[in-house]
């Protein structure tokens, strides 16, 4: 699963851009301001992932159906994670 990482604690600001992240084209380890907030692709996690951080109590887990993304916050970070195909194509 690929993770993008959008470095705001701001929810508001982070909704503002997120359909121009996804559509977002980044390069491996490649790093982006998109509005004035910092977007980075932070490469692959593994399957158990999202799992991991449901656990915790400090990470809220959210799914937006139309990309098929979870998009997980914790701290002053969203993480956004696809499944390899639809990142591929989004």
């Amino acid at each position: 699963m690929k993770c993008i990482s959008v470095y705001t604690a701001d929810f508001e600001a982070f909704s503002d851009i997120f359909e121009q992240v996804l559509a977002t084209k980044l390069a491996d380890n490649e790093e982006v301001e998109i509005d004035g907030i910092v977007v980075s692709e932070a490469g692959e996690v593994p399957d158990n992932y999202i799992e991991r951080m449901r656990a915790k109590l400090e990470c809220v887990v959210m799914k937006h159906k139309e990309s098929n993304a979870t998009i997980l916050q914790h701290g002053n970070v969203f993480e956004i994670i696809l499944p390899q195909a639809d990142a591929v194509t989004v």
